[in-house]
């Protein structure tokens, strides 16, 4: 199918931004993965969605048309509806990332320098270093004390809020900072957060450091000591919104991969009765590689479909393996949109997905020769090609800029391990990676319906 926006009548067209405009009002308050699961959790509750550890715990048993979901540390979330259809035939799966290139707060990141207080860093995932000065920032987290209890951090995002910077060299004095190569021109130690800078009185060494944590004694409840067991994001501050005068695009931190959360987090709630049980991935890590026990490397999942098969009385490891293998996947993952700007990277005769064409298809993701691909089969292209077209969704196909122009990976590869059917597929946007991306509101809305047609139409 064409360009979406020259099919789409005015009626179309003010759905396509009703629903952008909730997706941004909830990227705007999930800018970290403990955010979006907090959020997730109380939107899947609302539809239906029980605890699996309270069926575990109650020794319930669960029925076709049972919805469940699984909380892994409060920074994945997996969903399952189950199907009239045994579980151990296959499920159709939606998963999609949650965690974002970011800053960390190190674990004793607080120091005086110069008469100002700063929080050092460390950089996750992959970032063009020198995007995050100047701009303004938020921090979010976490911070466990001793006795368990928890508090949230949310500064910056707030009207009333301070915002945190980190600095750059003025123009005047960076002459040799402008001979230095893009990766270097902000080293990584060099990421250190601005967050104060009057000294607290009677105080002789360090008092601008003792000025902010009196700060946060008194505000927030912890001390010096607790940053160790706290995890602190430092993101960018304000919030999503509408781009370009026809206000056709969007503009926000966190699109990748929020977006395709997001809309596989829509489609699975609207999800009606089901034959072929359906199941929503939301997961962390993939920035760095997709381990940890939140992470797509970790079991979590495969415990969760053990949980459920023995919920359902199916307790056997083959039922699970089986259950896995029958399995259908759409891998959920941002893609490069072509941009006339950088129109050298892009790949030719049409192979790189463009704004307003609706969900991309990449049949296989990799750099250099396809290393590290899943590379999905034609079989499965061919069913999708189907299912797309019984759901009159605007799709096309691409990849990931020229050939030995570059390359990423995807949680693909970790679920084809299982030997399940799964390809890449996601929303293009520019700047990714970068502190703001721009998608295309086309593009996320014909996501959303394309994930509603897969739960609905795959066999």
């Amino acid at each position: 199918m064409g360009l979406a926006w020259k099919e789409y009548d005015e009626k179309k067209q003010a759905e396509v931004m009703s629903f952008c405009d909730e997706y941004m009002a909830f990227l705007s308050e999930a800018k970290t993965e403990r955010r979006f699961v907090k959020l997730a959790i109380e939107k899947a509750e609302a539809a239906g969605y029980r605890n699996i550890e309270e069926i575990i715990q109650k020794k319930e048993s669960l029925h076709p048309q049972d919805k469940v979901y699984m909380n892994q540390m409060n920074k994945a979330v997996a969903l399952m509806q189950i199907g009239d259809d045994p579980l151990e035939e296959g499920m159709n799966i939606l998963g999609a990332h949650i965690d974002s290139p970011r800053l960390d707060l190190k674990q004793h990141p607080l120091y005086e320098e110069g008469d100002l207080a700063y929080f050092d860093t460390h950089y996750y995932g992959g970032v063009k270093k020198y995007q995050w000065v100047t701009i303004p920032l938020a921090i979010y987290g976490v911070v466990v004390l001793k006795n368990g209890q928890t508090i949230d951090v949310a500064i910056g995002d707030k009207e009333e809020d301070p915002v945190f910077v980190i600095s750059d060299l003025l123009i005047h004095l960076a002459s040799k900072q402008m001979n230095k190569k893009a990766d270097q021109v902000v080293e990584g130690e060099s990421l250190n957060v601005t967050i104060g800078s009057i000294p607290l009185a009677d105080v002789k060494e360090e008092p601008v450091k003792a000025h902010i944590l009196q700060i946060l004694k008194t505000t927030y409840g912890f001390e010096e000591e607790d940053f160790i067991s706290a995890e602190l994001e430092v993101v960018p501050a304000g919030q999503a919104r509408s781009c370009g005068l026809d206000r056709s695009l969007i503009l926000a931190y966190g699109q990748d991969d929020k977006v395709c959360a997001y809309t596989s987090l829509q489609a699975m709630l609207e999800a009606r009765h089901l034959k072929r049980t359906a199941a929503c991935l939301l997961v962390d890590k993939e920035e760095v590689g997709s381990q940890g026990a939140t992470g797509m490397q970790s079991q979590f999942f495969e415990d969760f479909v053990a949980e459920v098969l023995y919920a359902l009385g199916k307790d056997s490891n083959l039922a699970v393996r089986r259950a896995l293998i029958h399995s259908a996947m759409l891998s959920s993952d941002v893609c490069a949109a072509h941009d006339p700007n950088y129109a050298d990277v892009s790949s030719p005769n049409e192979n790189q997905p463009k704004f307003g064409y609706g969900l991309a298809f990449n049949k296989y993701t990799g750099a250099r020769g396809k290393s590290g691909c899943n590379d999905a089969n034609a079989e499965y292209i061919a069913q999708l090609r189907a299912v797309m077209e019984q759901g009159q969704v605007h799709w096309q196909t691409g990849e990931l800029g020229k050939v030995d122009a570059g390359g990423g990976g995807t949680i693909a590869y970790i679920l084809a391990n299982y030997g399940m059917r799964v390809i890449d597929c996601g929303v293009p946007l520019h700047n990714m990676h970068a502190p703001h991306e721009i998608s295309s509101k086309a593009d996320v809305y014909e996501a959303y319906r394309g994930y509603k047609a897969f739960i609905e139409f795959m066999r």
